[in-house]
């Protein structure tokens, strides 16, 4: 039998989690290959890159998407476990879910805006009407997608401190701040009017960043932003980076922007990508380079 791809992977998933048990991994790969009859030798084939191995690649694919809708939901790291949301879609009998059906669930669209989701709904039912370049580049911004949401989710889930710390290494990894134990120092003391650290913009402390971070859930409105903006005047500072986990009202973007000291406010999406573009918190596991004939070798006489 062949693999499933990782949409017809979706509603086997999700039935399997419909229990009140909690879920590994592993346990859940073993059910669906079972229920898939997979042989073992399509349980240990592996992608072209040579990992991970097809089948677990479909799942990940098929639980990243879960989640995003909503559905389901990870209790803690590497264990799964469905949502009330997903229990009222299993009560509807549904034949098939795919990303089409999860297009009607907010939450589906992840990092990517409407009309990337559309893309998405678009490809899943007509592949054959993209190039390969196409196929690249939306395979590419679907794994960037999903990245973003699972380091948004990794990072809801650490310790206070240890989100000071990713602050520092991502700054540093931008090209703020002098040296490490320089950063490590000025962020974390807190208590100041809102401020929660200082990092240098550069390696010679020509000028200070002055750094607000609050890993929230809720949106960040006005207010937050302007107490950050009159500690920053309390201490004559002209720069300041507002970061956090979640979003900012219109009200609070405009404010930011209608003021002398510079501020930028950098949301939950923001920080994903500038970890995923600085390398901070991700790891490589695979590189495709495209290549094309160089026109002007063979153009030689």
């Amino acid at each position: 039998m062949a693999i499933p791809d990782f949409q017809s992977l979706m509603l086997p998933l999700l039935t399997y989690l419909a229990g009140d048990t909690e879920r590994t991994n592993q346990e859940t790969l073993d059910e669906l290959a079972a229920s898939s009859n997979l042989s073992d030798d399509e349980r240990t084939q592996l992608l072209p890159s040579g990992r991970p191995t097809v089948f677990r690649n479909r799942v990940a694919w098929a639980k990243s998407y879960l989640v995003r809708a909503g559905l389901i939901e990870a209790s803690r790291r590497g264990i799964y476990r469905i949502t009330d949301l997903g229990r009222h879609v299993l009560a509807g009998h549904p034949q098939r879910i795919d990303l089409k059906f999860l297009g009607s669930f907010p939450g589906s669209r992840g990092f990517g805006s409407p009309a990337k989701q559309s893309t998405e709904t678009q490809v899943a039912a007509s592949p054959d009407s993209m190039t390969p370049e196409d196929h690249i580049e939306l395979g590419y911004q679907q794994i960037r997608g999903a990245l973003a949401a699972d380091l948004l989710r990794s990072i809801k889930e650490c310790a206070p401190d240890f989100f000071e710390q990713l602050v520092v290494d991502l700054l540093l990894a931008m090209g703020y701040g002098g040296s490490r134990q320089d950063a490590g120092q000025a962020v974390g003391r807190g208590g100041d009017g809102g401020i929660d650290g200082i990092i240098k913009e550069d390696r010679l402390g020509l000028d200070a960043i002055y750094i607000q971070a609050k890993r929230w859930e809720g949106v960040v409105g006005r207010p937050e932003i302007q107490k950050f903006a009159g500690a920053l005047q309390g201490q004559r500072a002209r720069k300041g980076i507002f970061l956090t986990t979640s979003s900012y009202t219109r009200e609070a973007r405009e404010f930011a922007a209608s003021i002398d000291s510079k501020i930028i406010l950098i949301d939950g999406e923001a920080l994903a990508n500038l970890m995923i573009d600085y390398g901070v918190g991700v790891t490589d596991v695979a590189s495709y380079l495209v290549k094309r004939v160089d026109s002007d070798y063979f153009g030689q006489e």
